[in-house]
This record gives C-alpha cells, structure tokens and sequence, in this order.
C-alpha cells in the first residue's frame, strides 16, 4: 500500500507483480486492486492459482491483468516448469478467456526453446487460447551457478530481432502483440531501468535497477520512494542511459557489461540477491564473450533498421497530401 500511495504522488499508476508466484497472495492483491482503482495492477504468474472464484473477482475489480509463465509446448514447458505445468497454464487460459480477462504470456527465450516459442504453430496456439499479448524476455546469465549455455547464439538473436517485427507486422503477422523486452529498444531509447522508466523491489524490500540487476543501497521499509529512487545507483543510471546508441546493445550488463560493474562500484551498492550473493564484477565476466560475439550483427541489424526507418520516411513524405500538392 505504501509503494502504490507514494509511486501515485510520483505519477505512477502501473504496477507489475512478480515473484515466487504473486497469486500466493491472492486476497491481498485484490485489495490493492480495490483500494488503487486508478492503477492497473499486472501480475506474472504461473496460472495455477487461477480458478473460477477468483476469476469473479478479477473482473470485478477490473484493474488487474495477467501474464502467463510458459516456454513452449508440454515436454520442453514442463522440463523447465515443472510436470503438468503445461496442461494447468492452458487450462488457467481457458478461463481467463471465458471470463473475457485481459492476459498474454510470458516468455523466456534461450538457445535450446527459441524456435519453437517463435513458431507459427506455438503462436497459433496462443491466439487460439485468447492471448492478447506476448513478452519475450532474453534468458539473463543471473546467479553465481548461471549456465551459459542456455545464452542464445548471435545467429539465434538476430533471427528474433527479425521474427518479432514479422509477427506484429500489418501485413502479414499474426494477431497477437509482441513485446521484446531486450530487443525493442529503438521505441523506448534503450534501457528503461534504474527509475527512468522502471524499477524492481525485491522480496526484502530492496528497490532495484531491474529484474536482473540485483544490487541496491536503498530499501522500501525503512526510506521513501522517493528516496529510494534518488540512490547513487540510479543516479548513475542516468547518467549513462542509453548505454549504447545501438538499442538492439542497450543493456549494462548483457551487451556493455563494462558499465554494470564500474557504476556498481562507484555508487557503493550491495548485491541484493537473497539467496547466492554475486558480485558485479563476476555477473558482468560471464556476459563479455557474449556482447563481444553480439556486436558485429547487432550493429548490422541496427544499420539496416535505421536505413529502414529512412526509406520509410522518404516514402511517407513523397506521398504526403503536401508534396501531392506541390
């Protein structure tokens, strides 16, 4: 409640709920949603909290969505989620449907399941099902025990740099909306985190620059939002944003790891992970052989989208109702 009156004052009216698993605290975030009906409320879930009792709730309060943790059909989906996952997060679908809820999915994209969350026919079954909306996040090498090997290859990221235009394109895509998180920079001026835009509260409290940056010198229950949002930190954040003038390179850590580990440094912040502790320097070594390997196509992806983006004005400029007339 806290959080939500001090972010109001701030101008914030949008909350994502993530964890462990939000619906654990189902009761509670309903009153949020009740108490807070000028915010949308988003939670990232698992969906196998969600019934049909609490589906009443939902669409009684209005103001809260959800996106659903899936990452490709049963076998691939349950090896990472666990057994039957699978069949209960289709079933959770099936009754957001019904009750006519806003939901999308959640996605994490690695080396091993990219080609089958991109397909026409993983896709098509979402669509199906009644997704609205669909994030893909790139797999982060977070945690002291991190497999790289799940990083996808050069090759692998240029492909969902290009796939993801296609699906949402006008002509020719699918009717689902597509959000990638590490590769749509170019409509947001790259990273958002660090309060710019956004910010993660971890379980402890701790308020930090993103979902997988966990290092913070600032806590919720003992500071303000607002002071929280003012740690040396995310004042180097501002300083820096945007870490690359290429957004398809916008993150400190996976493509400028450079940076994560020097503003880490200079503003003094502790890693906040609760259960291995990692140092910056460590988290940032394990991602260099990757940006180092992602440079030399992400800088040819971003020409020949910035190219793009010029013919496409030219076009829009000839046929224009002014050059009509001239």
């Amino acid at each position: 409640m806290k959080i939500v009156r001090e972010g109001k004052a701030l101008g914030c009216h949008f909350y994502l709920l993530t964890g462990g698993e939000p619906l654990m605290r189902k009761k509670d975030i309903l009153r949020l949603c009740r108490k807070h009906p000028d915010c949308e409320f988003h939670a990232f879930t698992n969906g196998t909290l969600i019934d049909d009792a609490f589906c009443d709730e939902v669409t009684d309060v209005g103001n809260l969505s959800f996106s659903l943790s899936i990452e490709g059909f049963r076998e691939v989906n349950d090896s990472r989620r666990g057994e039957g996952d699978f069949d209960k997060v289709i079933h959770a679908m099936d009754l957001l449907r019904k009750h006519g809820i806003v939901f999308g999915t959640s996605i994490c994209y690695t080396r091993k399941n990219i080609d089958t969350v991109t397909s026409d026919e993983f896709l098509d079954l979402l669509i199906k099902k009644g997704v609205w909306f669909t994030w893909y996040f790139h797999y982060m090498p977070v945690g002291n025990d991190a497999s790289l090997d799940l990083l996808p290859t050069e090759e692998q990221r240029a492909y969902i740099v290009r796939r993801v235009r296609e699906i949402r394109s006008v002509k020719g895509g699918k009717p689902i909306f597509a959000i990638d998180f590490q590769n749509d920079g170019q409509f947001i001026d790259g990273c958002v985190a660090g309060g710019r835009n956004y910010c993660h509260i971890n379980p402890n409290g701790d308020v930090e620059p993103c979902v997988f940056i966990h290092y913070s010198s600032a806590n919720i229950n003992n500071q303000s939002l607002l002071s929280c949002l003012q740690q040396p930190l995310f004042k180097e954040y501002a300083k820096g944003q945007p870490f690359n003038h290429n957004h398809l390179r916008p993150c400190p850590m996976l493509e400028n790891p450079q940076y994560l580990a020097a503003m880490v440094k200079r503003s003094g912040a502790k890693s906040t992970d609760l259960q291995s502790p990692e140092s910056a320097e460590h988290l940032c070594n394990k991602c260099r052989a990757y940006a180092v390997h992602w440079k030399p196509t992400a800088d040819k992806s971003w020409a020949e989208i910035e190219a793009n983006k010029e013919k496409e004005a030219a076009e829009k400029k000839v046929h224009s109702p002014q050059s009509a007339a001239h």
